[in-house]
């Protein structure tokens, strides 16, 4: 077992242990996929003011997120297919979650499905939700996360048109792989991977019944995504989908000020500044440089939270600093779970912890609810 040092080495050993469409589908993002490079490229740019000689012992990274105590302000962001980068891992990644103190989100497209997840876990945890055509569905799927207790409900709003990912079609990503001789030979060089694979669930356990035209696979999925997904989502929605839930309710996807106003009216507990991991409008501004503006408009109305390009407990701090009261880590969950399954999520949350709470103390900070611009060297 090689020495796990930070999100980086679970990555690369990620990218060794999970099948190239698989890892793929997790490691990219929409046309050049300048926005995804951002997100990271513009959260290693901020530079954090390093301070000494202050008393920084018994520092505290706990907090709330919508009056849920949190280890620290992190939940785990809903990801689609995430049973394909290790077998059953949605139900993994919730048990590591609620065993580290910090809530899961499972998506909609997820390949365990909420029941899966309720059975395997003893607290609640949240559900993402895309808005359909079918309004049959989308209660449907309110009622099944409501029967499970889920507390919170988490709405995308940045989805209604999908962003090509270059990657899955030139892979033929799908779910499960089409056994074709790239493929195969790629499961061989994946033993582990393959084994796990048999026992573990295979298609999307959300949507089972209501995909129709002859199978799951990518191609499918696109044309049942084209099909199903609603363009014409608006607010009027999301006041009918609060209505329909009836709990706690966060709004994710938001990258413009005007928007984050009209989400604010909404009555929404929380909304995140998003660009889907940039993989839907290439050429969006990173959320780490939406941030700001949002926070400062709408934070004494709405918690704030922030999602995109976090790989370390210092991107965490940033985020704080410039008015997040929560984030949200994707791509970091996957490469965890890709390396090494559960065991590989707790490494992960327990790296990214310490990071944070490090970096903290460099900065002459004890609590993360005392983190603000302070800690940051203003930029020119």
């Amino acid at each position: 077992m090689p020495v796990i040092t930070c999100v980086e080495d679970l990555r690369v050993l990620a990218k060794k242990r999970v099948p190239k469409a698989f890892y793929d589908y997790a490691d990219s993002g929409s046309y050049t996929e300048s926005t995804y490079r951002a997100n990271t490229d513009d959260l290693a740019a901020l530079k954090l003011r390093q301070r000494v000689a202050i008393n920084v012992d018994e520092r505290s990274t706990r907090t709330t997120m919508i009056g849920h105590d949190v280890t620290m302000p992190v939940a785990i962001a809903p990801t689609g297919l995430t049973g394909m980068q290790w077998a059953n891992g949605e139900m993994l990644g919730a048990i590591a979650a609620e065993k580290f103190g910090i809530p899961f989100t499972l998506s909609t497209m997820s390949i365990c499905s909420i029941e899966d997840v309720a059975s395997v876990t003893t607290k609640p945890f949240w559900f993402q939700l895309y808005v359909m055509r079918d309004r049959g569905f989308v209660k449907s799927m309110i009622d099944r996360a409501k029967a499970a207790k889920c507390s919170a409900l988490v709405l995308t709003l940045d989805l209604q048109i999908l962003g090509q990912r270059h990657k899955d079609l030139k892979n033929g990503m799908s779910v499960p792989p089409k056994l074709t001789l790239d493929t195969l030979m790629d499961l061989a060089s994946k033993p582990g991977w393959a084994l796990r694979a048999l026992t573990g669930r295979k298609t999307f356990g959300n949507l089972a019944g209501h995909i129709t035209g002859g199978g799951s696979g990518i191609q499918t999925l696109s044309q049942w995504t084209a099909s199903q997904f609603d363009p014409t989502l608006n607010w009027d929605d999301v006041a009918w989908i609060k209505e329909q839930w009836g709990g706690k309710l966060i709004l994710k996807g938001i990258l413009d000020v005007e928007d984050a106003k009209l989400a604010a009216q909404t009555g929404a507990d929380a909304l995140v500044v998003s660009n889907h991991g940039g993989r839907q409008l290439d050429g969006a501004m990173s959320s780490i440089e939406a941030l700001p503006a949002i926070a400062e408009a709408v934070g004494d109305q709405i918690e704030v939270w922030f999602d995109g390009g976090i790989r370390t407990g210092q991107d965490i701090l940033k985020a704080t600093a410039l008015g997040a009261k929560g984030t949200m880590i994707g791509r970091a969950f996957l490469y965890s779970l890709g390396a090494m399954g559960g065991e590989g999520v707790t490494k992960m949350l327990q790296i990214l912890q310490k990071e944070l709470d490090v970096s903290m103390a460099l900065t002459g900070t004890k609590d993360i609810k005392d983190v603000g611009p302070q800690i940051l060297i203003p930029r020119r």
